[in-house]
C-alpha cells in the first residue's frame, strides 16, 4: 500500500508540474513557485519515505504514517490551491482520507478527515477569500462521511483479515499435528488413488511392506501389494470399485524374507462422484498381537494348571506322608533282611522325592504378590545368588558373577517372590551348563531405546541372567514356559513356570534369547512401582 502512496504522490506531483509547464503564459508566478516546490518537495520526502519504509529492516510506526498523511495533505493543499477550491482536485482529499484510514486506525482516519477539512477550509476562506458557503460545508461533510465509512470497512476487513489469518494458523497446526501423527504412528497408513497409483505411504508402512514411497509416488502399486498380500490388494480393487469399507481383515505378508499376519483395514473416500474413490488403508503386523494373545491363553493355562496342582497336593500330600511313616515302622518291626530294608528305602526315598514334586507344584500355585515393599534389585540379586551357590547343584568351580552399574536400583515388589526369581534362573544356568559353569546376573535401568515394543512399563528396571550353556532346543523353546516342560532330564519342568508366574504378578515381562551352542539369556523387565490393588 506504501509504495502505491509513493506512486500516486509522484504521478500527482508530475502532473502538476506539467499542467503548470504547459500553461505558464496563464500562470502567474504564485502558481508556478507553488508547483516548483510542491515537486521538488514531493521528490524528496518520497525518496526519504521509500529508504525508511523498504530500505531499512524494520517496521514503519504510527509516526511514519502521520508524517506521510501530513505530506499528502499538504501536497493536496497545494494542487487545489493552484486549480481552484472547487476544481475535480478537491477530491483528492478523499483519496488521501481513505487511503490512510485503511492504514491506520479509525480514530486516526478521523483525525485525518478533520486536518483535510482545516486545510480546505483554511484555503478556501483565507486563501481564496471566499466566505463559508454551504458547498464548502458539504465538502467537509463529505471528508468526515469517507474516514467513517472507509474506517468501519477497513476495521471489517481487518478482521475478517485476522480471523482468515487464525484459521489459516490453526490450519497449519492441524495439518503439523497430523503429518506428525502419520509420521510416528505404529500402524501402516497407505492411500491408493482410484486410477491404483500411491499417493501416501507413512514410514511404518514403507517399513512394513519394504517399499520406498518416494520411487513409487503417483505409480501403480497394486500389483506390488499383490505380490505382498494379495487379500489387500483384492481388498484395495474391491473398495475402489464397490465404495464399501472392509474392516478387520487378517491375512498373511510376504516382505523381507518373513511371513507375518497382517490385520488391515480399508475404506473408500470419495473426493469426486465422477471417479472412483480413493482407498486409504490401515494395516498393521499382528505378530506381537499373536504372541501377546499366546502369552495370555498360556497364562489362563497356568491359572487352571494351579489350582488342580493345589487341589492334588493337598489330597496327595497326606496320604503320602502316612505310607512313608508306615513303611519306616515296618522296617523295624519286621526285623527283615537286606531285601525288605532295600525296599523299604527305596519307598521311602520315593516318597520324599514325590514330597518335593508336591511342594513345587505348591509352590506354583502361591505365586502371588501378597507383600508390596521398596527393595533393592541389586540386593535381592545377590540373595539369590548367595541361594543358588548353597544348591546342591552348584558346582565347586561355578563362577557366578553379578554386574550392577549402580546401585540402588530401587523398584516394589515382594522381596521373597523375587528372590525365588533370581534364584531358579541362576540354578537353571548352572544346571545347563556343560563343564566349568560361568553365569552372569545383570541388574540396572535399561535405556528408553533398549526396550523392546512390547514392553509398557512405568520406570522399568531390568534383571538378565546369562549362561554360556548349550542353548534351548527348538523342540523346548516354544513351550518354555509351560509346566512340566523341561529339556534337563530329572528336572520337573516348573521352575521357569514359577518364575514366569512371579514376574507376571509383579506386572512384567520375560523374555528368552537363546543360541544353540552359546548360551541363554533371561531378560525380566519389572515395573519400579507396583499399586497396593495390584499386590492383592
Amino acid at each position: 500500500m506504501l509504495r502505491w502512496l509513493y506512486i500516486g504522490r509522484l504521478s500527482l506531483a508530475a502532473g502538476v508540474f506539467l499542467a503548470a509547464a504547459l500553461s505558464w503564459w496563464r500562470a502567474d508566478l504564485t502558481q508556478l513557485l507553488v508547483a516548483s516546490v510542491s515537486v521538488t518537495a514531493t521528490l524528496a520526502v518520497t525518496a526519504t519515505a521509500y529508504w525508511w519504509s523498504h530500505l531499512r529492516p524494520r517496521q514503519v510506526g504510527a509516526t511514519f504514517l502521520y508524517a506521510q498523511a501530513l505530506f499528502d495533505l499538504a501536497l493536496v493543499t497545494a494542487v487545489v490551491h493552484i486549480f481552484g477550491p472547487y476544481s475535480y482536485f478537491a477530491s483528492i482529499y478523499i483519496l488521501v482520507i481513505a487511503f490512510n484510514t485503511v492504514l491506520m486506525p479509525l480514530a486516526n482516519g478521523l483525525l485525518i478527515a478533520l486536518l483535510a477539512g482545516f486545510l480546505y477550509a483554511a484555503d478556501v476562506l483565507v486563501g481564496q477569500a471566499f466566505g463559508m458557503t454551504p458547498a464548502l460545508t458539504l465538502q467537509i461533510a463529505v471528508f468526515w462521511g469517507v474516514a467513517i465509512a472507509t474506517g468501519y470497512l477497513a476495521s471489517r476487513v481487518q478482521a475478517a483479515g485476522a480471523v482468515q489469518q487464525t484459521l489459516e494458523a490453526e490450519l497449519r497446526r492441524v495439518r503439523l499435528e497430523a503429518g506428525d501423527i502419520l509420521q510416528q504412528i505404529r500402524s501402516g497408513i497407505m492411500t491408493v488413488g482410484g486410477n491404483g497409483r500411491l499417493v501416501y505411504a507413512n514410514p511404518t508402512a514403507e517399513a512394513l511392506l519394504g517399499i520406498r514411497a518416494m520411487d513409487l509416488r503417483d505409480r501403480p502399486v497394486l500389483e506390488l501389494i499383490d505380490e505382498i498380500a494379495p487379500p489387500l490388494g483384492q481388498a484395495i480393487r474391491r473398495a475402489a470399485a464397490d465404495g464399501l469399507r472392509v474392516s478387520r481383515t487378517e491375512a498373511e505378508a510376504h516382505s523381507g524374507g518373513r511371513v507375518w499376519p497382517i490385520g488391515f483395514t480399508t475404506t473408500p473416500v470419495h473426493v469426486d462422484p465422477a471417479e472412483p474413490p480413493s482407498v486409504t488403508v490401515i494395516f498393521q503386523d499382528l505378530s506381537e498381537a499373536k504372541r501377546m494373545e499366546a502369552l495370555h491363553l498360556r497364562t489362563e493355562r497356568l491359572e487352571a494348571v494351579s489350582e488342580i496342582a493345589a487341589s492334588l497336593a493337598h489330597e496327595i500330600r497326606n496320604p503320602l506322608a502316612s505310607i512313608r511313616s508306615a513303611v519306616e515302622q515296618l522296617a523295624r518291626m519286621s526285623g527283615g533282611g537286606g531285601d525288605e530294608r532295600t525296599l523299604a528305602g527305596l519307598i521311602v526315598g520315593e516318597s520324599d522325592r514325590l514330597s518335593r514334586l508336591l511342594s513345587e507344584f505348591l509352590d506354583f500355585s502361591r505365586v502371588r504378590v501378597t507383600r508390596a515393599a521398596a527393595l533393592d534389585l541389586v540386593g535381592v540379586a545377590e540373595h539369590g545368588i548367595q541361594l543358588a551357590r548353597q544348591h546342591p547343584d552348584c558346582a565347586a568351580d561355578a563362577v557366578i558373577e553379578l554386574v550392577a552399574p549402580e546401585r540402588p536400583v530401587r523398584l516394589e515388589g515382594d522381596e521373597d517372590l523375587l528372590h525365588r526369581v533370581v534364584f531358579n534362573l541362576v540354578l537353571n544356568a548352572l544346571q545347563a551348563a556343560r563343564g566349568a559353569p560361568h553365569v552372569t546376573v545383570e541388574v540396572g535401568v535399561p535405556a528408553p531405546d533398549a526396550v523392546p515394543h512390547s514392553v509398557v512399563l512405568e520406570a522399568p528396571r531390568l534383571l538378565v541372567v546369562r549362561d554360556e550353556g548349550p542353548g534351548v532346543s527348538a523342540e523346548v523353546l516354544p513351550r518354555l514356559f509351560e509346566p512340566f516342560v523341561t529339556g534337563r532330564i530329572g528336572g520337573t519342568g516348573l521352575g521357569l513356570p514359577i518364575v514366569q508366574r512371579a514376574v507376571q504378578a509383579h506386572r512384567g515381562l520375560i523374555f528368552c534369547d537363546t543360541e544353540p551352542g552359546r548360551g541363554t539369556a533371561f531378560s525380566v523387565y519389572l515395573p519400579s512401582r507396583i499399586g497396593a490393588e495390584e499386590a492383592a
